[in-house]
């Protein structure tokens, strides 16, 4: 697949997110209709450094495509070293490599990573330039809008990451300071989408069908990303596409719900063994996030030590009441 044909039409794309974008549950979202995945962010010196933790991050899960590896540093010289390794270690596994240029976290961007590349686009430019220059595969950029609401840079950003070699681009529109409170302001992923002649995906708010629909109206962009929107809602793909080719769509529900969590389970266990189950807490809370009277049951998910024990809680007909129609 090439850039061209993953934009043939709007694709899907799962965003990097920092301890939820594992190889499980990545291969949850492809299930469902994703067109491409990311992994978690990864260090560019902690792939330098031997780091064997780092490395896991890149490898691709079974029966998974060709994902995309996000990168993240501001030196320009170990970028594209990092660049050149994962693109020789992982060869047909790899669709793109992205450059992080939005992460808001203190540890992060404090360290002159992530957004903090928004205050310094001529160091950006390097660093994606570096990039581009060692690896022969697609590179994308995922940013943010700015630093804070005196410092929007959307269109300048994507012009030069464009001039940079860059094959397409992501954008959240909220800034830095922001992190991922308020609104995403769709306006700028309107403006980068004028600025540049490659392809825009836009990233932030998109949670469902409608939101999706809208997106790509209001906007313009060519592709979609989401994020928190897909966590304890994998088939939040489904829902799109079948928004977006004007079909029904009807979420898992009862015991088809039950069964999927149950089988997320199974494979977190099945990849990581034991610390599987410790992996698998983050998620099962967000299965029932907007759910009446869930509270109770989404503690206990999130203390959950064995599938014996997530089997159990799931045959709780006290866990709330919309739950118990899986019973």
């Amino acid at each position: 697949m090439t850039v061209k044909e993953l934009f043939q039409q709007p694709p899907l794309l799962l965003a990097p997110m920092a301890g939820y974008s594992d190889a499980v549950f990545r291969r949850l979202c492809r299930e469902e209709g994703c067109d491409l995945a990311f992994t978690e962010m990864i260090s560019a010196k902690g792939l330098l450094h031997a780091n064997e933790k780092t490395r896991l991050l890149c490898r691709p899960g079974p029966q998974e495509g060709p994902l995309g590896v996000q990168l993240f540093g501001s030196d320009p010289v170990s970028m594209g070293v990092a660049a050149r390794v994962v693109t020789e270690e992982l060869g047909d596994d790899l669709f793109c490599l992205d450059i992080n240029c939005g992460c808001p976290a203190r540890k992060i961007a404090g360290n002159g990573d992530g957004s903090a590349l928004l205050l310094d686009l001529p160091l950006a430019e390097k660093v994606i330039s570096a990039v581009v220059r060692h690896t022969t595969l697609p590179v994308s950029v995922k940013f943010r809008s700015g630093w804070d609401e005196g410092h929007i840079v959307s269109a300048d950003f994507a012009r030069m990451a464009e001039a940079a070699g860059a094959s397409f681009l992501t954008l959240h529109p909220r800034t830095r300071m922001q992190q991922y409170s308020g609104v995403a302001d769709w306006n700028e992923i309107e403006a980068v989408k004028h600025a540049v002649s490659i392809p825009v995906v836009g990233n932030g708010d998109v949670v469902d069908g409608p939101s999706a629909c809208r997106m790509l109206e209001e906007t313009g962009c060519d592709g979609l990303m989401i994020g928190r929107g897909a966590l304890g809602r994998p088939w939040v793909f489904s829902e799109i596409r079948a928004a977006l080719n004007g079909t029904d769509f009807a979420p898992p529900e009862g015991q088809e719900l039950k069964k999927r969590i149950l089988r997320h389970g199974a494979l977190e266990l099945a990849a990581k063994g034991d610390h599987g189950m410790v992996e698998l807490r983050k998620h099962l809370p967000l299965y029932f996030t907007g759910r009446r009277g869930a509270s109770g049951l989404k503690k206990a998910l999130s203390q959950v030590k064995t599938m014996e024990e997530l089997g159990r809680l799931l045959l709780d007909r006290d866990g709330c009441d919309q739950y118990n129609s899986m019973n």
